[in-house]
């Protein structure tokens, strides 16, 4: 049996969860700011015509289109992180996710230059989608292999905090410039969040540069066991990838039809002020801050799968009530929706993630393993917006076809996490760890 690395101390932890949470949000920040000004603002910029509801249905399906580029972009940084690194990699994925983010905010618009302005906006997702694709599973692993066994589950849901963050800053920046004059948000106030992600990509990059690479990654270069081939590897266990590609399913669909679908469906179909789900979701957000570490501690104490499973009935259940809540037009009904979605299920099931999914795979194909089961169901995820969009306009407008296909997410996630083994070092049934696929 290989000698495990000793954990980390509390200081370098803190060092390295600080590092991983500042990546994330950067991360987390250009995803639901671009999900935001979709359901806002991009489809009269880059799509404009005689129908609101199908130049919302062309800014949601540029929204998906960076999701398509995830999965090659998980393989790619997958192999590098489990050959060169996970450092290394991370640097590199942040820096081009930055890099187009702030690019998007220069874009002309389709009245400035046509159809190229579309074209330039897809060619910056896929590139975007393209490095988010390797961020996820590094991130996640620079702060679980560092963490001490008992307290994987607590310091891993650290960097998953970042999620609530980058929807609390991503949200709240578009709240102020929404406030602007119609004239000056889509003139220049819609660039505004796009450009702030220059100081986030400085900021990110100068911490993430700090932080060691982790134990168990050296641990392997030490033994001369990285992954030569970490694709064909990890697939030597098919049965692991499909069920944490199941496992996220739910947790993927969920939180793009509270952050990004349910936006847009309270503003432009109930034609609720913009001002309404924008400060629901700052109030989500900012408790989903809070509520991420403990419900990553709770996974220490009772269970990965205990928690996760939780997560995914609740939005099972609340899935029809939701929409009513969000129907009646009240406005502390919909806040009450979209916080106790959110907080009860993508968070409840995000914050364990990174240590659940972690723990499923060896730690010589971990980055490719985390980075294809994330990335290939953030596909799914990604075109929540645009199959929710399409639901509702196949409906008559009516949300209830929206609510079964996150009825059908859940219970996909439900099943998939309950046919998974427990990993949590001292509940789990067996001794191996985990899943132990060798190079």
């Amino acid at each position: 049996m290989s000698h495990q690395p000793p954990p980390a101390g509390a200081p370098q932890m803190r060092k390295v969860a600080l590092g991983s949470f500042s990546g994330a949000l950067m991360e987390w920040y250009d995803f639901f700011v671009f999900g935001t000004a979709a359901a806002l603002v991009l489809g009269k910029l880059f799509f404009p015509g005689g129908n609101p509801t199908l130049a919302t249905i062309s800014a949601f399906a540029t929204y998906g289109v960076g999701f398509l580029a995830r999965p090659l972009g998980g393989i790619v940084f997958g192999h590098f992180g489990d050959r060169v690194g996970r450092k290394k990699t991370l640097i590199a994925t942040l820096s081009i996710v930055g890099s187009c983010t702030f690019a998007i905010g220069l874009l002309p618009t389709y009245a400035q230059a046509g159809v190229w302005a579309p074209i330039m906006l897809v060619v910056l997702r896929l590139f975007q989608g393209f490095g988010l694709g390797g961020e996820y599973g590094g991130a996640a692993l620079m702060t679980v292999e560092h963490a001490p066994p008992g307290r994987r589950g607590f310091w891993g849901s650290i960097p998953q905090a970042a999620a609530s963050a980058g929807i609390l800053l991503a949200t709240g920046i578009f709240a102020l410039v929404s406030r602007l004059p119609d004239d000056q948000l889509y003139s220049w106030g819609w660039r505004i969040p796009f450009l702030i992600s220059a100081l986030l990509l400085v900021i990110g990059l100068f911490i993430r540069s700090k932080v060691a690479e982790t134990p168990e990654f050296e641990r392997l270069k030490r033994e001369q066991s990285v992954a030569a081939r970490p694709l064909i590897d990890v697939f030597r266990e098919p049965r692991t990838v499909a069920m944490t590609f199941g496992a996220r399913i739910g947790e993927a669909v969920s939180s793009n039809i509270g952050n990004a679908f349910a936006i847009s469906y309270v503003s432009t179909q109930l034609a609720v002020a913009k001002s309404v789900p924008l400060n629901g979701m700052l109030v989500a957000s900012g408790l989903g801050i809070l509520a991420t570490p403990l419900f990553g501690a709770l996974t220490d104490r009772y269970g990965r799968r205990p928690i996760y499973l939780a997560g995914a009935a609740f939005i099972v259940v609340t899935a029809y009530p939701f929409f009513m809540m969000l129907n009646s037009k009240s406005e502390p009904l919909i806040w009450l929706a979209l916080i106790a979605m959110y907080i009860f299920g993508p968070t409840l099931m995000f914050a364990g993630q990174a240590t659940y999914f972690t723990e499923l795979f060896g730690s010589n194909v971990r980055y490719t393993g985390l980075s294809l089961a994330y990335q290939g169901s953030a596909v799914v995820g990604g075109l929540t917006p645009l199959i929710a969009a399409a639901l509702l306009a196949s409906a008559g407008d009516s949300p209830w076809l929206v609510a079964g296909f996150v009825v059908v997410a859940g219970l996909i996630t439900f099943w998939c996490v309950l046919r998974s083994p427990e990993t949590h070092p001292t509940l789990r049934k067996t001794a191996r760890e985990a899943v132990p696929i060798k190079a």
